[in-house]
């Protein structure tokens, strides 16, 4: 498969990348920098100079030409303002849904966050940051005709993987490493009944394929 990464040189796109890579698929990363590409070469993947806070639905639709699916794990980051929640957790999100279904790369998989809700009450940066995830989700699960899942994780952390999770509709709160985020995404990539599905993602006691397994078709 060739799949569109948004947020190309991100933790866990990186990892993503790899494991794409060395399952036989072709990963195309996007990324805003240009001294960021030897980065996604070293993960196998392909990169792909596109901002999408500035970019137009043709110029992504021309990338995602080809595709069979794309991955929204970009993301404004730690201490970027709340204009940045927006565009860039929301719309970018928004943009890069309406250009896959424009190119027919129908299965599109989100990284969001858990707690994300348009309806998320709050002024803090964090709140705007749940309140832009929840309605890039929103929009997502309601206003596309994609093969989506939308992946919610935990709390993230750099902790070696175990390839033990719990993924469900519903989790509860807890850490995960990125390692088993990115796990996760390329066996849902690989999983289409796991679409249309808003899913948790904590650490837990089952191995990834089998997480994933479970999930498919409910």
């Amino acid at each position: 498969m060739r799949i569109v990464i948004a947020g190309g040189h991100g933790q866990i796109a990186l990892r993503l990348e790899r494991l794409l890579s060395a399952r036989g698929h072709e990963p195309v990363g996007l990324i805003r920098k240009p001294e960021y590409a030897d980065d996604l070469r070293d993960a196998g993947a392909e990169p792909v100079l596109l901002d999408l806070e500035s970019a137009s639905a043709d110029e992504v639709a021309e990338v995602l030409k080809g595709a069979d699916g794309a991955v929204f794990a970009a993301g404004a980051g730690p201490g970027s303002s709340v204009d940045r929640k927006y565009t860039v957790d929301r719309d970018a999100a928004v943009l890069l849904a309406d250009a896959a279904e424009r190119a027919g790369a129908r299965r599109f998989v989100v990284v969001s966050s858990m707690g994300a809700d348009p309806q998320h009450a709050g002024d803090d940066v964090f709140d705007h940051y749940l309140r832009a995830k929840g309605e890039a989700d929103a929009y997502v699960s309601s206003r596309t005709g994609l093969d989506w899942t939308i992946l919610r994780p935990g709390s993230l952390t750099n902790d070696a993987g175990t390839g033990l999770v719990q993924l469900a509709p519903s989790t509860g709160r807890g850490p995960i490493p990125r390692d088993d985020v990115a796990a996760v995404l390329a066996e849902l990539l690989e999983t289409p009944g796991t679409a249309k599905q808003t899913l948790e993602l904590i650490g837990g006691t089952v191995p990834v394929i089998e997480a994933v397994k479970a999930v498919a078709g409910r």
